[in-house]
């Protein structure tokens, strides 16, 4: 197999023109059923309508009901929704344990390669002791990845794609 050129999103594009790439619980997923929407925003807080955002979550397992990964397009006011299941805690390095989260890939115009990032829930006491969170000492860096409560079961964060708010990306 050979190696492929970077491209914003290259041939799979027309992954996110399927809707239902966003519910993560489709197949009949069990557990406690969210909402996540995310806002998409360039470094002037216009939305960014023409991008599209992978989530992947390690918790619940991935299974033949629960994919564990999900595929979105922004709308034009830079919003896209994903219906998962909330993630739960994860083991890290030695006795420490991650909060629970989703990772995010965004493609959007102007990126050669995705960027990376994570989304936290405001209410989950592990926050405090994750080592990526704890790694960032700027509180309002480390808030840029904490999703707010936007109803019962719903979540909502923002993504600043640059500039002085931006979201903390992650290099792998």
């Amino acid at each position: 197999m050979l190696a492929t050129g970077s491209q914003t999103i290259g041939p799979y594009w027309h992954l996110i023109l399927h809707p239902e790439w966003a519910d993560l619980t489709r197949f009949g997923a069990v557990g406690e059923r969210i909402g996540l929407t995310i806002g998409l925003r360039d470094g002037d807080g216009a939305p960014v309508g023409d991008a599209a955002v992978e989530l992947w979550q390690a918790t619940p397992p991935a299974d033949a009901r629960f994919p564990g990964f999900g595929r979105a397009s922004a709308d034009a006011e830079g919003r896209c929704r994903f219906t998962t299941i909330k993630p739960g805690p994860l083991p890290a390095a030695g006795n420490a344990w991650q909060a629970p989260h989703c990772a995010l890939a965004i493609f959007a115009r102007g990126l050669l390669k995705p960027l990376f990032t994570r989304v936290y829930f405001a209410d989950e006491a592990l926050n405090a002791e994750d080592p990526l969170l704890g790694a960032i000492a700027d509180p309002a860096r480390r808030a840029s990845l904490i999703a707010k409560a936007a109803g019962p079961t719903d979540w909502a964060i923002d993504i600043v794609l640059q500039g002085a708010n931006e979201t903390v990306f992650l290099e792998l």
